[in-house]
């Protein structure tokens, strides 16, 4: 091939991206690699140059800036200045209370902070501490730290490659590239170069930093260490991506910000007209808006949003969804879009035989995965499949022409070796076959090892009779041009090319990836087998159809999802033609085309925006890929869910509205950059933790609704009074009680109310829904104004009748509490009416609050010290009916509210 023009000092070996579109001896000629390696001379030299083969830690800021910072927060803000105005009142219990809520919200941020250092630490740890190499022309074990561009490594079986290698000799050599590029099968590596505009996946002639040698034997000349290496150009891509915030943090925030301005405006005008127009000394005035401040903040919210969301994370965790950070439980109900990766996620990683074709019949395969539990059946559904004559060399040539095992361990079944070949294992336990004792009868003489240049394996046996036979698979086409004869029955005949590339063609259309069994009765020429013996005279027995196959609870979790309206897109590294077919099963992007990452290079941001609207799957995805679509998924207004479990999806994972990991099979990286870990890798919990995600944001929106209407009547009652120039019916100290005790006790229960049956057949919720709807500015001022009425109604009635200003606020306070109490009840179901056993009893917790809260008001109104500290008044039984009349007319008013915009709705739709 063409040479490359020499490396000029501007371009040194490090920055070099094409490697792998140059010749071998080329690469080690230009980056000065001798073959007995470099001296310790050069070593040094070059590692003063390049650094150490480390992925460098991400600058970090100092703990207290990152503490302050979990302060920037408009609620948190509101929060402080609630505590400030407590202790200006002289209620320093109540101040510290109102601060603990807020350092214990920035405690909670200060732990979750610095997900993505993690993920970096992760990675490093995933690269090798040692590493073979020639160095002054002799083997050395070294610290893989000390590589420098040049190294010359040796690789064996079983090793992890400890930088960017460009292979220089490979002999057998597979490498699991699956945690870098997704592919599921371990790839062939061979020292030939390919194009330059090759994918990761396709780059036959390197080994990348952090992937796992299978099989086989190589060398390679070091070309990239540390940071430039590909595993560090993804940690580089994770410390550049943008954590987004949470549709919730989002609207609480935009609800904050409105809130203060609402609050600071009426305190303002307020103030201005009880100076100005009322002529109230500024002392008296500067109290009363400190009273009206207080009863707007809502204190509590916060804290019960925590509460609420931290219950969610509790109920996900029994549910086998681990939650890394709180505002993922409520975004996970928002979610209208899930990225999933295939290989471990969709799929179960373990390769299985799924069709054996013989020249007489086609069998298939049941069970999935590697414990042998499935059967072997004809096409016409006969169970005697593995007994036929046509079939059973087939099994037997796949059990002993097979390098790998099939064994039992305290995580169950597994494969050592190829999974490929664990596939064939597999397939001959189900059939009956014990693998040792046929091993026992057919012992092995002789073999060829896989290589890429053969593309079969060969092994040669005698058995019982001490009759020599030569065994083969590999690549179909290769097979059938050593094979003269076919297997029909027990009888041969000549071979049917035809029928087998009809059978081969029809069996990748499917998806499946294409193994071919055969043999010879033939002792070697030489006594050694060699590729002399493998040219003619074979007799073909079957094709077999593999695949890396759908998880069962997959598919439901796939319908359930798309029943619950969230589109469900399969980003893999994998080839185009084996994800179609495994999406056909899961129901994913059936009848669409699939768009490979080389044509996503090309589409420009706005181009790609429109492709994913219309395309579920993404095959031969590299890391920028599939950052680059989630990107592009959430440009079109989409919240948006990643699930992974290699390093190549950990950005994307960062970036994603919520990242999920697998925890049994996912990479610590995967894991450190998500939100969510799934314990039991199982696509199937993500469907029960986005109804736990909605379930939480209902339960948030009716604590909301709850708590407003409460901070509404408070404010109104001090407005009116300052309006009519009315001594204050609440006190700011009075308002605090109400807030922080009741409203806070009684709210915590709606964090306990169960999913609504249908909640997972809505579609999910727009994501520009303000978090004020209509319905909830009207909810709020109805309740408000009949809480205000019937506390000004009883203030002033206790005055005309002559009673203490302490009685007539003790009235208005208990007039209040009680609405509360009774509106808890209301809430539990913003439209539909509670007048039944579950809406009233459905949820005891309700009913434990309610209790907890008259017990406390009971305290308020009758314990001494209590009456001293607020100025409370004990109430007679005549004036708690009266407040608890009151109190019923608000909960009957919202239940006939409620019916009547039911029929409203159904008169409509009609």
């Amino acid at each position: 091939m063409k040479a490359a023009d020499p490396i000029t000092d501007a371009e040194t070996p490090r920055h070099r991206s094409d490697w792998h579109a140059q010749d071998a001896l080329f690469v080690a000629q230009t980056i000065e690699s001798p073959k007995q390696g470099l001296s310790a001379d050069e070593v040094a030299t070059r590692q003063k140059t390049h650094g150490p083969n480390q992925l460098g830690a991400a600058k970090r800021r100092h703990p207290f800036i990152r503490l302050l910072l979990q302060f920037h927060n408009l609620l948190l803000y509101l929060m402080l200045a609630a505590g400030i105005v407590t202790a200006l009142l002289g209620k320093w219990v109540d101040a510290g209370v109102l601060w603990s809520v807020v350092l214990i919200n920035a405690i909670i941020g200060f732990v979750q902070e610095g997900k993505a250092e993690n993920a970096l630490s992760a990675i490093r740890d995933m690269l090798a501490p040692h590493a073979t190499v020639i160095r002054d022309g002799r083997r050395q074990d070294v610290d893989a730290a000390e590589l420098v561009p040049g190294d010359r490594v040796v690789l064996a079986a079983g090793d992890r490659v400890p930088a960017d290698l460009r292979l220089v000799h490979a002999r057998d050599l597979r490498i699991d590239e699956s945690s870098l590029t997704g592919e599921s099968l371990a790839v062939e590596k061979s020292i030939e170069a390919v194009p330059a505009d090759a994918t990761l996946g396709d780059r036959t002639g390197m080994a990348y930093s952090g992937t796992l040698v299978v099989t086989g034997q190589a060398a390679g000349v070091v070309v990239a260490t540390g940071r430039n290496t590909e595993i560090g150009h993804i940690t580089s891509m994770i410390s550049g991506v943008e954590t987004v915030s949470t549709p919730l943090i989002r609207k609480i925030n935009g609800f904050s910000f409105q809130l203060a301005l609402v609050i600071l405006g009426i305190a303002l005008v307020t103030f201005a007209f009880g100076v100005w127009l009322r002529g109230y000394p500024l002392a008296d005035m500067f109290l009363m808006v400190v009273a009206l401040v207080a009863s707007a903040i809502p204190e509590g919210l916060p804290a019960v949003m925590t509460i609420i969301l931290a219950l969610g994370v509790q109920r996900m965790a029994r549910q086998k969804a681990i939650i890394r950070r709180l505002p993922a439980v409520e975004t996970l109900g928002s979610v209208t879009i899930i990225c999933s990766d295939k290989t471990g996620t969709l799929t179960r990683n373990e390769m299985t035989v799924q069709l054996m074709v013989t020249s007489a019949a086609t069998y298939q395969a049941t069970g999935v995965g590697y414990a042998p539990e499935g059967a072997l059946t004809h096409i016409d559904g006969s169970t005697d499949a593995a007994t036929r004559p046509d079939l059973l060399p087939a099994l037997q040539t796949g059990i002993l022409c097979n390098d790998s095992s099939h064994e039992y361990g305290e995580n169950g079944w597994h494969i050592v070796g190829d999974p490929t070949e664990g596939a064939l294992l597999v397939l001959g336990a189900k059939a009956g076959l014990d693998a040792q004792a046929l091993s026992r009868q057919w012992p092995r003489l002789d073999s060829i090892p896989f290589v890429s240049d053969n593309r079969y394996m060969a092994t040669h046996h005698t058995n019982e009779h001490d009759e020599h036979w030569i065994l083969v698979k590999g690549a179909p086409e290769r097979i059938l041009a050593m094979c003269r004869w076919q297997l029909n029955g027990d009888v041969l005949q000549e071979l049917d090319v035809d029928y087998w590339r009809r059978m081969a063609n029809d069996i990748a259309g499917r998806g499946l990836r294409l193994l071919a069994l055969a043999h010879k009765r033939a002792k070697p020429a030489s006594g050694l087998l060699s590729p002399a013996d493998m040219e003619d005279g074979f007799t073909m027995l079957a094709l077999a159809g593999i695949i890396d196959p759908p998880r069962t609870e997959a598919i439901t979790a796939v319908a359930q999802c798309h029943a619950a309206g969230i589109r469900v897109k399969m980003i893999t590294g994998d080839h185009a033609d084996t994800a179609r077919a495994v999406g056909a099963q899961l129901g994913i992007g059936v009848g669409k085309p699939a768009v490979t990452g080389a044509e996503i290079a090309l589409l420009d941001d706005e181009a790609l925006r429109r492709l994913v609207t219309d395309v579920d799957i993404f095959a031969r995805a590299s890391p920028e890929h599939k950052l680059r679509l989630v990107q592009a998924m959430q440009a079109n207004g989409n919240i948006v869910a990643m699930t992974g479990d290699g390093v190549n999806d950990a950005p994307a994972l960062k970036r994603a509205d919520v990242g999920v990991a697998m925890g049994l099979k996912g990479t610590d990286a995967a894991r450190e950059a998500s939100d969510m870990t799934l314990a039991d890798d199982n696509f199937a919990t993500i469907a029960t933790a986005v109804r736990e995600g909605r379930a939480v944001y209902d339960n948030l929106r009716k604590f909301i609704l709850f708590m407003l209407p409460t901070n509404g009547g408070e404010a109104l009652v001090v407005i009116i009074a300052l309006l009519l120039g009315l001594t204050l019916p609440l006190t700011a100290a009075q308002v605090l009680w109400i807030n922080m005790v009741t409203a806070g006790t009684l709210g915590v229960a709606l964090a306990f109310d169960p999913p609504d049956d249908d909640i997972m057949k809505r579609p999910p919720r727009p994501t520009d829904e303000p978090l004020f709807t209509p319905f909830f500015l009207w909810r709020l001022t109805f309740v408000s104004v009949i809480m205000m009425l019937g506390a000004m109604a009883l203030f002033l009635y206790k005055l005309e009748s002559g009673a203490s200003i302490e009685l007539a606020r003790t009235m208005a306070v208990n007039t209040i509490v009680l609405c509360e109490v009774v509106y808890l009840v209301n809430s539990r179901r913003l439209r539909q009416v509670v007048l039944d056993h579950e809406g009233l009893f459905g949820n005891p917790y309700v009913l434990l609050t309610m209790a907890i809260c008259l017990f406390f008001q009971a305290v308020y109104v009758y314990w001494s010290p209590m009456n001293a500290l607020f100025g409370s008044a004990p109430l007679s039984l005549t004036e708690w009916l009266l407040t608890l009349a009151a109190a019923l007319t608000l909960f009957f008013a919202i239940e006939a509210e409620k019916l009547i915009a039911q029929k409203l709705r159904v008169r409509r739709r009609t």
